[in-house]
């Protein structure tokens, strides 16, 4: 760098500075800082020729008044003209400040562009530099698109100074990460990878962070690179510290090209040539091998640039897994940092081994650190080092240690932070599941772990062992009786008396033979939990209830007392009430036959893949757990433990339908255990229902449930799934269940005429997406919430969706939105704000289009946002008299529309007056002659213009007809809310 000559002070800047540092208010800080820009402001305008170092110094003070937080409209050209200077300080101001405040999109970008083009050109490498530098700083499109072609160039030309050469590729590094379209690679890519054999370790530096942000893009063009990079790494590694004195690091020669080599390595698989294999090797040895050696300073920078190395090496080693000697050895040289006084090692240490446990070479040697493992578990003062800890003992647990490390977890977690409660207790559930070999030991795990931690026991925890113990006629009694004496507790858990409504609703009947657990005292001890639990929780033990009259008709009149009481038949949750109503009268009216059909047995679950799974998954990232997940799948398959997985309980065909828990579900005649049965739904409607086997509640989404708490208006489809052939009996598969992964557009529309009358409610659904609408409208005004919801545990991507409105409907219908988030997570929703205005009548509707990939495959829905001209109904209020009157003053023919039909549905007068409320006009009663007919009556508010509308609907039930008359000032109008209105009965 050019020295600073002594008049390059700016003794006028630092006076400025000190009167700022000394103003005892903010208020005394803008004041002298307005007279500053002042005065700034008329030497710019007044005197014409400021010489360079006045001007340096006024952009000096502008810079630094912009950095405390003020805005700056001036200075801007005076700044670019510096850039002509050719006295370095004054030039380096003038690109400080066009980095700091000059907007991509300014006006000056052109004149900034040729400068550095000129200053490129000009072969001085400190102007060059400074060119270099502000590219990178301000890293735009438009920088991109000017220098692109020209910094690669510079960067491969054989007279550039090596300290030109770092700048470019730093330089070009950043124009790849922000616009990698236009940095075309092929020109250049040889000549580049060479870089990595220059003298200077500067550059190989630059270059190597380079190629590896380019070969991650683009592997097969860089391949050469591995060669070059095991080369140059070698000379690294034997060589001594003195050899490399200007990049030694106390003691470590080149730590950081050394850790950047190592990363570039990890790009791609083992070499293939022999003799790169072995050089590469025995430098990942010698730096294993000086791990070992005592340490030449005492320093911690030392020891920071030693261990840099070392863990970078050991992560390479794990990344090919390939060296059976070199984990092994990594494993060990691990170990030893697990108890090391330094903290930050031992978090390392232990996030290696996790990676290392899942190697098929390395699984062995981690497990013979268990100990220490869960010694950190118990004695770590690091919140974050424990965590690790349950990562690793998860990790490194197989079928020879499961029942040791599943008790040193459940352990843990009586004491565990909060934070990471959820996390234990689901990899706890997986563990036990996944190496059960007695099934009564994973029931009173998962029991335990219910009254250790049960408010982060999920759903799907006490759903899947509600799944196992069903599929398991060994394991039924055992569970009956377990959970019979855990009820017993003074306090339990909600998520207990779940489990155990449920359980004993099905096999109560396995241990009613003795008389401590006798059927009334299996239900006065069920219903001593009833007034504690939630909603969801009372309506499972109404379901256990009326299981219980099916397995114990002795006790049929004690459950009908309680089914009859006023507490149930006259509850306030609609769900309860309709339950107990439904129950009382299917236990009265049925027969034992019909009883025991309806009530019987639930049958075995074909096998899933476990949600548990998923929801780990989802909650640790997808390359923490699944890789680990998969690769221990393998090894198990491999038969790693000596020990052979169990046969699958069934292997039967049966249909089924995705449930909240990605569970199956079985086709059963009757809802029981079943907590969401729809209000307006009937037991006894004469359709047949599917049963699900397990309680779901509606009230938490997952991957396959109604995301959105609207409520489904279609049932999910039925799909055949057959049972795995082999493998344990959790389904260890991170893969989606058999979803159409190809390019998918989809037009529905099958929704659409239910929300005529209504606002709320999914409006679309399909295996992947669903799609909810929450609306409400004024006057001409609306807004419309729309919800997505990914109803898979994998992420959608560049998800967008489109408002599209003909012509002559976008000048009647004026639609504001701003646009979605561009991607929803696994299980997950997102929300998109429509508003809505009506400048005049119309009858098109618009069209929402979503596109998002999915699983690698571009997905594409249309369907119809219900935005109709009903919606902008206001209800007018008139009796008999006005109506009539108003109703001759329309009796035009082109203001009358008649429609006469046939009904679809049963012609019920609450449900018709419902529809004709929901449609939008008020419904006047006493007003028509014909008590039977009804009449209604409101104004379409737009923008324009208002148009009151009449209407009037006569039913015949002998014929099963409707007359639907529609009287407005258009006709447009009158012909659009007739065949609106007409699909509704």
């Amino acid at each position: 760098m050019p020295a600073v000559s002594k008049g390059d002070g700016m003794r006028g800047l630092a006076v400025f500075i000190s009167d700022i540092r000394n103003c005892k208010s903010k208020e005394a800080e803008i004041k002298r800082i307005n007279k500053e820009l002042a005065n700034i402001r008329s030497k710019f305008k007044g005197d014409k020729a400021l010489d360079g170092y006045s001007k340096k110094k006024y952009v000096c003070k502008l810079l630094f008044i912009f950095l405390l937080g003020h805005d700056i409209d001036f200075g801007h050209m005076e700044a670019v003209n510096l850039l002509s200077s050719n006295k370095y300080t004054e030039k380096q101001i003038g690109y400080l400040f066009i980095s700091v405040l000059v907007n991509s999109n300014s006006e000056l970008i052109r004149l900034i562009n040729n400068a550095i083009k000129n200053d490129l050109s000009s072969r001085n490498p400190t102007f060059m530099g400074l060119a270099l530098h502000c590219i990178a700083n301000v890293g735009s499109r438009e920088m991109a698109e000017a220098f692109a072609g020209e910094i690669p160039r510079i960067l491969v030309a054989g007279d550039t100074m090596d300290s030109v050469k770092q700048s470019a590729a730093l330089c070009l590094l950043r124009l790849y990460r922000t616009s990698p379209d236009l940095v075309l690679t092929n020109e250049w890519t040889s000549r580049v990878v060479h870089l990595l054999n220059d003298q200077h370790l500067g550059v190989v530096t630059a270059a190597t962070s380079l190629i590896t942000t380019l070969a991650q893009k683009n592997p097969e063009e860089f391949k050469t690179s591995v060669s070059l990079a095991v080369s140059r790494l070698s000379r690294i590694v034997t060589s001594a510290s003195t050899d490399l004195q200007d990049y030694t690091y106390y003691f470590v020669p080149a730590p950081w090209l050394s850790v950047k080599l190592l990363r570039l390595l990890q790009c791609y698989p083992p070499p293939e040539d022999p003799a790169v294999r072995g050089r590469l090797t025995e430098c990942l040895e010698t730096i294993l091998n000086k791990a070992q050696e005592p340490p030449k300073s005492k320093k911690v920078q030392h020891s920071n640039a030693k261990n840099a190395v070392l863990f970078e090496a050991i992560s390479l080693i794990i990344y090919h897994d390939s060296e059976p000697n070199l984990l092994v050895r990594a494993c060990n040289q691990l170990g030893q940092f697990l108890q090391h006084r330094e903290t930050n090692l031992r978090y390392l240490a232990l996030e290696s081994m996790c990676t290392l446990a899942s190697s098929e070479f390395s699984h062995e040697a981690v497990k013979t650190h268990i100990e220490t493992v869960i010694n950190a578990l118990k004695t770590e003062r690091d919140v974050s080092v424990r965590q690790r800890a349950v990562d690793l003992l998860y990790a490194m647990c197989d079928r020879s240690n499961a029942q040791q490390i599943v008790a040193e977890m459940l352990s843990y977690l009586e004491t565990a932070d909060y934070s990471i409660r959820e996390e234990i207790v689901l990899k706890v559930a997986i563990l036990a599941e996944k190496y059960a070999v007695d099934y009564t030991w994973y029931v009173d795990t998962i029991l335990n772990l219910i009254r250790i931690a049960g408010d982060y026991v999920s759903e799907e925890v006490w759903y899947r062992v509600i799944q196992i113990v069903i599929n398991r006629d060994d394991v039924q009694g055992y569970a009956a009786k377990t959970v019979f004496e855990a009820l017993q507790a003074p306090a339990c858990h909600e998520n207990l008396v779940k489990v155990g409504g449920y359980i004993l609703g099905e096999f109560g009947n396995l241990i009613a033979g003795d008389p401590r657990s006798s059927p009334l005292i299996q239900f006065n001890l069920l219903h001593s939990k009833f007034h504690l639990c939630s909603v969801p929780t009372r309506a499972l033990l109404l379901s256990a209830y009326i299981k219980f009259i099916n397995l114990f008709p002795e006790i049929k009149t004690t459950i009908q007392d309680v089914l009859r009481s006023d507490s149930q038949l006259r509850n306030a949750d609609v769900e309860l009430q309709q339950r107990a109503v439904e129950y009382l009268r299917l236990s009265s009216i049925a027969s034992n036959d019909i009883l025991a059909t309806v009530l019987e047995e639930m049958p075995p679950f074909p096998e899933r893949e476990s949600s548990i799974l998923a929801k780990l998954k989802k909650k640790k990232g997808p390359s923490t757990v699944t890789d680990l997940e998969e690769t221990k799948k393998e090894k198990s398959n491999s038969d790693l433990n000596g020990i052979t997985e169990h046969a699958p309980l069934s292997t039967t065909q049966q249909p089924v339908f995705e449930d909240k828990a990605t569970y199956a579900v079985r086709q059963r005649p009757l809802s029981l255990l079943v907590p969401t049965l729809s209000s307006s739904q009937s037991l006894y409607s004469g359709t047949s229902h599917r049963v699900a086997a397990l309680p779901f509640c509606q009230s938490t989404p997952s991957p396959s449930a109604d995301l959105l708490g609207l409520g489904a208006a279609s049932g999910s489809s039925s799909t055949p799934t057959t049972a795995p052939s082999a493998g344990s009996l959790l389904v260890d598969v991170f893969a989606e269940p058999s979803l159409p992964v190809a390019a998918v557009t989809t037009e529905a529309d099958d929704n659409f005429p239910r929300f005529i009358c209504k606002n709320n409610g999914v409006l679309f659904e399909n295996q992947l997406l669903q799609i909810g609408i929450k609306s409400e409208f004024r006057q001409n005004l609306g807004r419309m919430f729309i919800f997505f919801g990914n109803k898979m545990s994998s992420q959608f991507q560049n998800f967008t969706t489109t408002l599209i409105c003909s012509d002559e409907l976008s000048a009647s219908l004026n639609l504001q939105s701003k646009p979605a988030e561009p991607t929803i997570d696994g299980g997950a929703q997102v929300q998109q704000v429509v508003n809505v205005e009506c400048v005049q009548e119309f009858t098109d509707l618009p069209l929402l289009n979503i596109q998002f990939r999915y699983g690698g495959a571009f997905q594409n829905v249309s369907v119809k946002l219900p935005i109709t001209l009903n919606k902008f109904f206001q209800p007018t209020e008139m009796n008999s008299q006005d109506f009539f009157q108003r109703w001759k003053q329309l009796s035009s023919p082109n203001q009358e529309v008649q429609k006469i039909f046939k009904a679809k549905n049963p012609m019920d007068t609450d449900i018709t007056k419902a529809r004709l409320i929901g449609f939008g006009p008020a419904v006047m009663d006493n007003v028509d002659p014909n008590p039977s007919n009804y009449v209604a009556a409101g104004i379409i508010q737009a923008k324009t213009r208002q148009v009151g509308c009449l209407l009037r609907l006569e039913p015949n039930e002998q014929a099963q007809m409707y007359r639907l008359t529609i009287r407005t000032s258009k006709e447009e109008v009158s012909q659009t809310l007739c065949d609106l209105l007409s699909e509704q009965f």
